[in-house]
């Protein structure tokens, strides 16, 4: 055992170095490259895809993997959960072509750029043939590891969710779909909600809204010393150990409500990652323990916290102070009514706290329909709009503004879609059990977010991959996840 142990630590750690480089060119493509660097990167890219593919695969490592798989009683708790996870993993190895697994990543480490330009130009037929690739790829890839216990999209739906598959989610959506979806509709069909024309037609200085992003990262406590805030055309967190994890949003001249709340939304991922035990920066257990479980601590941070009045409270002067000529007139209640409203919208990331999971929904079921053959790639925009109609009640006029909007799918994150709305009825779950053991509304107004920090650390962050997502609910709320709290939550808020 003792050998086994040695040699799958001084793999990982081989491992390892080649994952942290190849996350350092993929942040500096998202963030700075230059466009024509795309074709010299991918050949390093491809080296090192190959390199770690040779370790991954080396005999005496898999047998290493699975003779520990096999005495993982005799294992210490955390170290048996990262096996269990390795073993799960060696299914890529074992059962899928290398030559098809490696050229994949190399299509998916080009394909972002093929899908900005083809976003930028509102051109979907630019991106189809390397989207259909993807695709493909991937319902052979369910093909290659499906088992008798699960078959199809569940087996992609697991990568991101360990124990959601179709069954649990048709559950999820079907509750939304009952409940949500015509609320939505009644609420957003006589907005007459009106707002002063500053709020809705400045320009607000990019400058300044760079610095009132500076400013949320103090209040947020998010650590500049372990972590910084760059610029990309889809803001993301990305983070390798609890000693470097980043974060970008971007800026709208004409909308500073969108920077401000996706710096708060990548704060709550990056804290998440910052929060992990660093017992765990070597080994393969660091980082949130699901997309679910991570997203309701960025949707939390982002709604729960951000938009509420008990925060502004105490903040709004100070973007007041930068936007003086923008907000003259215009108290705090008008402020948060304004980045609370309610209504039908086309862009995901866009979306208010009511009507995302609608977005959400419209992407899980032609993720579907796309793994099950029933939707072909040059049908999507059709399919996309249809949908959009149906469950958010407006239709797209360009696919720069539907099917081209997110970045996910160039990066073959089929599966991935759906723990965004997961995360936010997490969220709402967790934000009960929180509020039971203290006022959040009240450390909002007393500026103590490090107290709403603290208890997400000691219930949810600390544990990095070591729980499973059912775990942590149960750690963080005593209860199994109950979507009704969700439903609940957003009936009683958009009522008002």
């Amino acid at each position: 055992m003792e050998n086994y142990i040695k040699l799958y630590e001084a793999t990982r750690k081989k491992l390892k170095a080649y994952q942290y480089f190849g996350w350092l060119m993929g942040w500096d493509q998202e963030t700075e490259a230059p466009e024509l660097s795309v074709v010299h990167r991918t050949k390093q890219f491809q080296v090192l895809a190959e390199e770690a593919y040779m370790l991954q695969s080396n005999p005496s490592f898999m047998e290493a993997i699975e003779k520990l798989y096999e005495n993982k009683e005799q294992l210490d708790p955390d170290f048996r959960v990262e096996i269990k996870n390795a073993f799960k993993e060696l299914r890529m190895v074992k059962k899928v072509p290398k030559d098809e697994l490696i050229a994949y990543q190399v299509l998916t480490s080009q394909a972002s750029q093929i899908w900005a330009k083809a976003k930028n130009e509102d051109n979907f037929e630019a991106f189809e043939p390397t989207l259909e690739k993807i695709v493909e790829f991937n319902k052979k890839l369910v093909k290659y590891l499906e088992t008798d216990e699960m078959k199809g999209y569940d087996i992609l739906l697991d990568m991101y969710e360990e124990g959601f598959g179709v069954k649990e989610y048709d559950l999820f959506f079907n509750t939304l779909k009952d409940e949500l979806v015509p609320f939505v509709l009644e609420v957003t069909k006589n907005n007459n909600q009106r707002f002063s024309r500053k709020l809705t037609k400045s320009v607000w200085p990019i400058d300044k809204q760079r610095e009132f992003s500076k400013y949320l990262l103090e209040v947020f406590d998010y650590d500049q010393k372990r972590g910084l805030l760059k610029e990309s055309a889809h803001p993301f967190t990305s983070g390798v150990s609890t000693s470097d994890t980043r974060i970008t949003t971007h800026y709208h001249e004409d909308n500073p409500v969108s920077a401000i709340f996706s710096t708060i939304h990548e704060m709550g991922h990056g804290i998440y990652e910052l929060q992990c035990d660093p017992k765990y920066d070597d080994t393969f257990l660091h980082g949130g323990t699901s997309l679910g479980i991570h997203e309701s601590q960025s949707r939390m941070a982002e709604n729960m916290l951000g938009r509420s009045l008990s925060f502004w409270s105490v903040h709004y002067p100070k973007l007041v102070e930068l936007f003086p000529k923008q907000l003259k007139g215009i108290d705090v209640q008008e402020w948060v009514r304004f980045i609370n409203q309610a209504k039908r919208s086309l862009i995901r990331i866009e979306a208010d706290e009511l009507t995302y999971s609608l977005h959400v929904m419209v992407r899980y079921e032609i993720e579907k329909m796309l793994i099950s053959g029933k939707l072909k790639v040059k049908d999507l925009p059709k399919k996309w709009k249809t949908l959009m109609g149906q469950y958010v009640g407006m239709k797209p006029k360009t696919d720069k503004e539907g099917v081209l909007q997110d970045i996910h799918w160039s990066g073959g994150m089929i599966g991935y879609f759906p723990t965004y709305a997961l995360g936010s009825a997490y969220a709402a779950q967790i934000y009960e059990s929180m509020n039971l053991e203290f006022n959040i509304d009240e450390a909002l107004r007393n500026n103590d977010i490090k107290k709403i920090n603290a208890w997400n650390k000691e219930h949810i962050h600390q544990f990095g991959r070591t729980k499973t997502p059912k775990e942590i609910l149960m750690i963080a709320t005593n209860q199994e996840f109950n979507p009704q709290y969700f439903v609940n939550y957003l009936k009683k808020k958009f009522s008002n």
